[in-house]
């Protein structure tokens, strides 16, 4: 151990001395697989999971719940058994380890049980509360990791400890990743993941929810006074107060603010959200495992090909009216919809107020929003709109009408929620907020209607779904003692029965976990706009959840600007400036190296008479990125240069021949970085091209590594080609029917090779005239006959999949009247 390491962190263990195999066997009790040990302490109830590549790396922590308003610790109880067993799920299997806490007179039991996944290796850990007290109880929270008066050394000073604490949502507030010891609150809390981070040693430790069921998963750290040292730690399942008290519920009346508290009848239990924990030298590692166990857990929509196309609020905020438009619509389909920008999204504003989102502004759209998506898909395009779901503005005929329909306080009063507009001077707060009760049949009925308007009647076929964050209110619901991320479940699932599996859903204003599995899409930075400290803004987060893009939701890191565009209504990000041109640079390489939605948004006509700008929206390198759908990795994320201020290199392996390197500089000062390739790209060799992604120009040739000089405010964007490698043609599964009916669908499909070259079109000729684009597509033949089909598939490196299939369609269609078949149509739930 290094002379200079301090021990510094809260919930972990320093043993100075490497720990003997057989001094771990002979604890009480204890579980193991080849990276982790976990061990019971029967005396005090605390348990440790420990690294057996470092044993003196170890967490060190007990239990707790807070039970009728008190707090219930593991040391409280004077009994604590450890039993071992096996377990299998959804994640895997492998050992566990189960510690009971029991004989408090009159207080309920409870149990901790931990799990140990290998490949990769990490803890699970969930706690429950076992009601045996002979009376009903009410629990506020259960704690999954609690320490006090133990620490841990990272092999570095504290001083080098860095810590990226997720948000409330992907903006509550914005992402940022700080240093130990810098005055700032926003790190000692997290919601959902935490990571820390030494930079000198390289360890790390990373605790993530891995189930959003009920309750929300916050994590505390306890400081000194100087924040230099952390002295304490907490996971808890909680209720959504603490976090609301500094968002929409920032001004409400005590009552409004209501404390979760679930009751548990004599021989029933309630359980805490799981939680993972891994200790590791690879904190890329650790965040790709939670994304990926996030996937194998809750089914995500991720299959759909990236969303692009243009979005109004940027370009218009709260003033797009039918004329700009349709003129915008235009636009898109005459200039950009053959690059693949095809989604045309009308943001807030078109509706007369929250709540009421099928009644549009007549002074705005004198023709219906309905007449406008009409022209809107007669121009090739596919229609998108704003909503937030659960937001009841006091203008709306839902509050107007039916307050029985809202989540109520104590007292029976609707829970106010905010204002439409909130800024600080209370005299100009517009249009005061509630909530909808998601579990009232009524008001389901409601959503059930709005969005079978939008989908079915409007043929909308995106929707964004915003402010949920803000409408997450612990209260009173018609379903009783449901919590705040039950009731958005719930909510959710109801609006994505109306809308069906063909329409895509936007996760806008939301916990980042509670919505996996309904919707399609979901955002992961702060709001951008017209400025370049807009960008700068988003970066940290499009950065610290990268790993989330494919594995939770296809990543929305908002729309990107790159007009000269500037608006008097943007007052957040420094308000409006003037985009240099290396400032548009920045912020569409931004969304690229996101690997989500691409979303352009400026005034289309404004982009026009700049031909730099439009060359920005056709670079097909750009598109490329855009449509393989991978987030580039944030080589830099924790480990950033104290210079750079944040995150700044960004890698993106499209093959093996090929890949995206983006260096953004985001202070005011020139930046100079150097790459070793084989350091970069292990196994390229020293042959390779670098090519300027936004001038095209070669920078060199045969080359071992690159130097690049970055003027402030900018980004150096290149493709690295291994010369040695030559470009191939994607290397696709294609599967087609084996048997093919006249007049019937017939489904086809072609899928990547993972460890191939990646597609990034498809485009099907099925032989009889007619053809489709998509990875997965169906057709219909109309009459009997051998046909050849043709798949051609733009691959990554330039060079095309081009194959031909034969097919038959056998038998012809049924002309005969026949009524005894016929069934009536109805819609489905």
């Amino acid at each position: 151990m290094r002379a200079t390491a301090r021990l510094h962190l809260a919930i972990f263990v320093l043993l100075c001395i490497p720990i003997a195999a057989s001094a771990v066997a002979s604890e009480a009790s204890h579980i193991e697989n080849n990276a982790l040990i976990i061990s019971a302490n029967q005396q005090d109830g605390s348990y440790t999971i420990r690294s057996k590549q470092n044993p003196r790396v170890a967490i060190t922590a007990g239990v707790a719940a807070q039970v009728n308003h008190r707090w219930l610790r593991a040391s409280d109880y004077p009994r604590h058994e450890a039993t071992q067993s096996t377990f299998e799920d959804a994640l895997g299997a492998g050992p566990q380890l189960t510690i009971s806490y029991t004989g408090l007179a009159g207080q309920p039991d409870l149990e901790c049980r931990l799990r140990l996944f290998s490949q990769p290796a990490f803890a699970e850990i969930e706690v429950q509360v076992r009601n045996r007290s002979g009376a009903e109880i009410s629990v506020e929270s259960i704690r999954e990791l609690e320490a006090r008066n133990a620490f841990l050394s990272l092999d570095g000073p504290a001083s080098a400890d860095r810590v990226l604490s997720d948000s409330f949502s992907e903006d509550r507030p914005d992402m940022k990743i700080h240093n130990l010891g810098e005055p700032s609150e926003d790190k000692l809390r997290a919601v959902g993941s935490q990571l820390i981070y030494n930079r000198q040693s390289g360890q790390s430790f990373f605790i993530g929810a891995l189930t959003s069921e009920k309750w929300l998963t916050v994590l505390r750290l306890r400081t000194s006074e100087k924040k230099d040292e952390i002295t304490g730690y907490e996971v808890d399942s909680t209720g959504t107060t603490e976090l609301l008290k500094e968002n929409s519920l920032k001004h409400s009346a005590p009552e409004d603010r209501v404390e979760l508290s679930l009751p548990v009848a004599p021989g029933e239990s309630i359980a805490s959200e799981t939680v993972m924990v891994s200790l590791s030298s690879d904190y890329h590692g650790q965040l790709e495992a939670y994304g990926d166990a996030i996937r194998r857990l809750h089914a995500p929509r991720i299959s759909a090909p990236t969303p692009m196309g243009w979005w109004s609020w940027t370009a218009y905020y709260f003033g797009l009216t039918e004329g700009p438009a349709l003129t915008n619509a235009e636009f898109l389909s005459q200039h950009l919809r053959d690059l693949g920008y095809t989604f045309f999204h009308i943001d807030e504003g078109y509706q007369f107020a929250r709540g009421d989102y099928t009644t549009p502004v007549a002074t705005k759209y004198p023709h219906g929003i309905k007449s406008l998506e009409q022209k809107v898909q007669s121009l090739d395009l596919t229609p998108g709109i704003w909503t937030a779901p659960f937001e009841v503005s006091e203008r709306s005929s839902v509050f107007a009408n039916h307050k029985d329909w809202l989540v109520h306080n104590a007292k029976g009063e609707p829970i106010h929620a905010g204002w439409v507009t909130e800024p600080p001077d209370t005299a100009t707060r517009l249009d005061q907020l509630y909530v909808l009760d998601t579990t009232n049949p009524d008001a389901q009925q409601y959503l059930r209607q709005t969005y079978s308007t939008l989908t079915k009647d409007w043929d909308i076929r995106y929707i964004k779904l915003d402010f949920m964050d803000d409408t997450a209110v612990e209260g009173y619901y018609f379903r009783p003692h449901t919590t705040a991320l039950e009731a958005q479940r719930i909510g959710l699932r109801v609006i994505r029965e109306a809308v069906g599996d063909g329409v895509l859903l936007d996760k806008d204003g939301s916990v980042m976990l509670n919505p996996v599995g309904l919707v399609d899409t979901g955002r992961i930075s702060c709001d951008t706009g017209h400025s370049f400290q807009a960008s700068r803004d988003a970066a940290p987060g499009i950065a610290a959840r990268y790993y989330m893009n494919r594995n939770f939701y296809i990543a929305d890191p908002d729309a990107f600007s790159v007009s000269r565009q500037s608006s008097a209504a943007q007052g957040d990000h420094g308000g409006p400036k003037t985009l240099t041109l290396e400032e548009a640079q920045v912020a569409i390489a931004l969304a690229a190296v996101s690997g989500g939605m691409f979303e352009i948004g400026d005034d289309l006509p404004t982009l026009f008479l700049d031909a730099s700008r439009m060359k920005l929206l056709q670079n097909r390198d750009l598109l490329d990125m855009a449509r393989y759908g991978h987030a580039a990795r944030p080589l830099d994320l924790m480990s950033y240069a104290p210079e750079d201020e944040m995150p700044s290199v960004f890698l993106l392996r499209e093959s093996k021949r090929q890949s995206i390197l983006a260096v953004f500089n985001w202070t005011k000062q020139e930046r100079n970085h150097e790459f070793v390739f084989a350091d970069l790209l292990p196994g390229i060799g020293s042959h390779a091209s670098v090519t300027d992604v936004f001038g095209g120009a070669v920078i060199t040739e045969n080359a071992s590594s690159l130097s690049l000089r970055l003027p402030p405010h900018s980004v150096r964007m290149v493709k690295i080609v291994d010369a040695s490698n030559p470009p191939s043609a994607p290397s696709l599964t294609v599967q087609l029917p084996e048997k093919v009916e006249t007049g019937k669908l017939a489904a086809f499909s072609a899928r990547s090779d993972q460890k191939g070259v990646p597609a990034v079109s498809y485009h099907w000729d099925f032989g009889d005239g007619a053809a489709a684009d998509g990875a997965s597509v169906t057709h219909t033949y109309t009459h009997a006959g051998n046909f050849t089909v043709h798949l051609k598939a733009e691959g990554i490196e330039g060079v095309p999949f081009e194959k031909s299939f034969s097919l038959a369609s056998e038998g012809t269609i049924d002309t005969i009247f026949r009524p005894e078949l016929y069934q009536r149509y109805t819609e489905k739930p």
